[in-house]
């Protein structure tokens, strides 16, 4: 599997992050993950949105739900966006989670199956089998119009620039 060049670090160390790294002006890659009930959600069921993909690496640590809990936030003031939230975590996790807080502006996904998500955007740990935390923003048009990879996965990642973004585009 390709290793792609973003440089993170988890812990003080680097981690090697498998897939490929989009750029901004690409067409986004569609990719299958599991919803809530299991069933096969892609890219694609959203097309015609604007698509925000928070990526991060459990939804049981603090700063994953802190993200988690931001974007739901945000998503409950921006309308007609799609706040797509992947990590590895078991469906049943997520769902757990997602009641426990009261999130409904968010859909969870997991990427454990087959990490397509994460090997087509560059996001799974060689080292871990985890997704590194990060943000995509895909406009209504399928084009990458943003992509952060936090350099540092115990940090949340830049709200401020993805916000900036989204409302551009909404």
């Amino acid at each position: 599997m390709e290793k792609n060049n973003v440089k993170v670090t988890f812990k003080g160390g680097a981690v090697t992050l498998l897939g490929k790294a989009p750029k901004v002006g690409d067409t986004a890659p569609d990719f299958t993950v599991l919803s809530s009930d299991l069933a096969p959600v892609k890219l694609s069921d959203y097309a015609g949105k604007v698509k925000v993909i928070a990526v991060y690496p459990s939804i049981d640590t603090g700063i994953c739900a802190a993200q988690n809990r931001r974007f739901n936030q945000e998503a409950d003031k921006l309308k007609d966006i799609a706040v797509l939230s992947i990590s590895v975590d078991l469906p049943f996790a997520q769902s757990r989670f997602c009641a426990a807080e009261g999130l409904n502006n968010i859909v969870t996904l997991s990427d454990h199956k087959d990490l397509d998500f994460g090997y087509k955007y560059g996001f799974v740990i060689e080292e871990l089998r985890l997704l590194a935390r990060g943000t995509i923003i895909i406009g209504k048009d399928n084009k990458i119009k943003y992509v952060e990879y936090v350099p540092e996965i115990a940090q949340e990642p830049d709200y401020d620039a993805a916000l900036k973004v989204i409302k551009e585009l909404i």
